[in-house]
Protein backbone atom coordinates (compact mmCIF):
# COMPACT_ATOMS: atom_id res chain seq x y z
CA UNK A 1 0.00 0.00 0.00
CA UNK A 2 1.23 3.67 -0.91
CA UNK A 3 0.88 6.37 1.88
CA UNK A 4 2.75 9.35 2.45
CA UNK A 5 3.69 11.43 4.88
CA UNK A 6 3.98 15.01 5.74
CA UNK A 7 3.88 17.84 8.03
CA UNK A 8 0.06 18.71 8.59
CA UNK A 9 -1.43 22.27 7.65
CA UNK A 10 -4.85 23.74 8.88
CA UNK A 11 -6.74 22.06 6.12
CA UNK A 12 -5.75 18.50 7.66
CA UNK A 13 -7.75 19.53 10.57
CA UNK A 14 -10.88 18.09 10.42
CA UNK A 15 -9.50 14.84 9.84
CA UNK A 16 -7.01 15.49 12.68
CA UNK A 17 -10.14 15.45 15.12
CA UNK A 18 -12.01 12.61 13.57
CA UNK A 19 -8.72 10.38 14.32
CA UNK A 20 -8.32 11.89 17.87
CA UNK A 21 -12.31 10.85 18.76
CA UNK A 22 -11.69 7.54 17.35
CA UNK A 23 -8.52 7.09 20.01
CA UNK A 24 -10.71 8.40 22.84
CA UNK A 25 -13.36 5.79 21.61
CA UNK A 26 -10.07 2.77 21.60
CA UNK A 27 -9.54 4.54 24.87
CA UNK A 28 -12.93 3.65 26.14
CA UNK A 29 -13.59 7.16 26.68
CA UNK A 30 -15.72 8.66 23.91
CA UNK A 31 -16.96 12.02 25.27
CA UNK A 32 -13.53 13.05 26.82
CA UNK A 33 -12.64 14.72 23.68
CA UNK A 34 -13.08 18.75 24.40
CA UNK A 35 -10.95 20.16 21.70
CA UNK A 36 -13.04 21.54 18.99
CA UNK A 37 -11.71 22.42 15.23
CA UNK A 38 -10.99 26.08 16.07
CA UNK A 39 -9.01 24.86 18.81
CA UNK A 40 -6.99 22.55 16.62
CA UNK A 41 -6.71 25.53 14.02
CA UNK A 42 -5.65 28.33 16.25
CA UNK A 43 -3.42 26.50 18.65
CA UNK A 44 -1.45 24.68 15.83
CA UNK A 45 -1.25 27.63 13.21
CA UNK A 46 -0.91 30.74 15.13
CA UNK A 47 2.37 32.74 15.46
CA UNK A 48 3.80 30.64 18.35
CA UNK A 49 2.07 26.64 17.76
CA UNK A 50 1.04 24.97 20.89
CA UNK A 51 1.92 21.94 18.84
CA UNK A 52 3.18 20.11 15.73
CA UNK A 53 1.56 17.51 13.42
CA UNK A 54 2.26 14.85 11.04
CA UNK A 55 -0.24 13.39 8.78
CA UNK A 56 0.38 10.17 7.10
CA UNK A 57 -2.32 10.26 3.90
CA UNK A 58 -3.47 7.01 1.72
CA UNK A 59 -5.37 8.01 -1.64
CA UNK A 60 -5.41 11.71 -0.52
CA UNK A 61 -6.77 11.49 2.82
CA UNK A 62 -5.27 11.42 6.14
CA UNK A 63 -5.22 8.19 7.85
CA UNK A 64 -2.71 9.05 10.60
CA UNK A 65 -1.12 11.24 12.84
CA UNK A 66 1.35 12.26 14.91
CA UNK A 67 1.33 15.08 17.40
CA UNK A 68 3.23 16.46 19.43
CA UNK A 69 4.91 19.62 21.12
CA UNK A 70 8.15 20.94 23.03
CA UNK A 71 8.62 20.58 26.17
CA UNK A 72 11.92 21.26 28.67
CA UNK A 73 13.63 18.82 31.33
CA UNK A 74 15.88 20.39 34.35
CA UNK A 75 17.71 17.15 33.86
CA UNK A 76 18.16 16.83 29.82
CA UNK A 77 17.24 20.34 28.60
CA UNK A 78 15.10 20.51 25.05
CA UNK A 79 12.81 17.89 24.70
CA UNK A 80 9.81 16.72 22.55
CA UNK A 81 6.39 15.19 24.12
CA UNK A 82 4.21 12.84 21.64
CA UNK A 83 1.16 13.53 22.26
CA UNK A 84 -0.38 10.99 20.11
CA UNK A 85 0.80 8.78 17.61
CA UNK A 86 -2.79 7.41 16.03
CA UNK A 87 -3.50 5.33 12.79
CA UNK A 88 -6.73 4.62 11.54
CA UNK A 89 -8.03 1.02 12.72
CA UNK A 90 -8.66 0.21 9.00
CA UNK A 91 -4.90 1.13 8.74
CA UNK A 92 -2.83 -0.53 11.62
CA UNK A 93 -0.34 -2.81 10.51
CA UNK A 94 0.34 -1.66 7.24
CA UNK A 95 3.23 0.55 8.69
CA UNK A 96 1.74 4.12 8.53
CA UNK A 97 2.64 4.13 12.19
CA UNK A 98 6.05 3.14 11.99
CA UNK A 99 6.25 5.79 9.00
CA UNK A 100 4.57 8.83 11.29
CA UNK A 101 7.18 7.45 14.33
CA UNK A 102 9.98 8.04 11.63
CA UNK A 103 8.85 11.22 10.32
CA UNK A 104 8.64 12.46 14.36
CA UNK A 105 11.60 10.98 15.75
CA UNK A 106 13.72 12.78 12.42
CA UNK A 107 12.31 15.98 13.47
CA UNK A 108 13.15 15.81 17.27
CA UNK A 109 16.88 14.63 15.71
CA UNK A 110 16.78 17.92 13.82
CA UNK A 111 15.90 20.08 16.43
CA UNK A 112 18.74 18.19 18.73
CA UNK A 113 16.46 17.21 21.42
CA UNK A 114 17.75 15.40 24.47
CA UNK A 115 14.81 12.90 24.69
CA UNK A 116 11.15 12.33 23.45
CA UNK A 117 8.68 11.54 26.04
CA UNK A 118 4.88 9.83 25.45
CA UNK A 119 2.67 7.56 27.32
CA UNK A 120 1.00 4.45 26.65
CA UNK A 121 -1.95 2.92 28.27
CA UNK A 122 -0.76 -0.53 29.95
CA UNK A 123 -3.24 -2.01 28.64
CA UNK A 124 -2.40 -1.72 25.24
CA UNK A 125 0.04 -4.20 24.54
CA UNK A 126 0.22 -3.84 21.04
CA UNK A 127 1.17 -0.42 21.36
CA UNK A 128 3.88 -1.14 24.20
CA UNK A 129 5.12 -4.21 21.68
CA UNK A 130 5.26 -1.53 18.93
CA UNK A 131 7.36 0.64 20.79
CA UNK A 132 9.64 -1.75 22.25
CA UNK A 133 10.40 -3.02 18.97
CA UNK A 134 11.55 0.80 18.10
CA UNK A 135 13.75 0.73 20.82
CA UNK A 136 11.48 3.08 23.40
CA UNK A 137 11.39 2.10 26.87
CA UNK A 138 8.33 1.62 28.39
CA UNK A 139 8.63 2.96 32.20
CA UNK A 140 6.31 0.83 34.53
CA UNK A 141 7.46 2.24 37.44
CA UNK A 142 6.19 5.74 36.73
CA UNK A 143 2.41 7.15 37.41
CA UNK A 144 1.10 9.81 35.17
CA UNK A 145 0.08 12.81 37.55
CA UNK A 146 -2.55 15.31 36.13
CA UNK A 147 -4.83 17.73 37.25
CA UNK A 148 -8.24 18.69 35.29
CA UNK A 149 -9.75 21.71 35.06
CA UNK A 150 -11.88 21.19 37.85
CA UNK A 151 -8.75 20.27 40.23
CA UNK A 152 -6.93 23.59 38.86
CA UNK A 153 -9.82 25.82 39.67
CA UNK A 154 -10.51 23.72 42.56
CA UNK A 155 -6.86 24.54 43.60
CA UNK A 156 -6.97 27.95 42.97
CA UNK A 157 -9.88 28.62 44.92
CA UNK A 158 -8.06 27.53 48.22
CA UNK A 159 -5.33 29.27 47.05
CA UNK A 160 -7.48 32.66 47.07
CA UNK A 161 -9.41 31.53 50.38
CA UNK A 162 -6.02 31.43 52.41
CA UNK A 163 -5.11 34.56 50.74
CA UNK A 164 -8.31 36.58 52.43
Amino acid sequence: MQFTVRKANKKDMPAVLALIKQLAEFEKEPDAVEITLEDLENDGFSENPAFFCYVAEVNSKVEGIALGYHRYSTWKGKIIHLEDLIVNQSFRGTGIGSALLDAFIKHAHKLGVKRINWEVLDWNEPAIKFYESKGANVMRDWDVVQMNEKSIKNYISKLNNENI
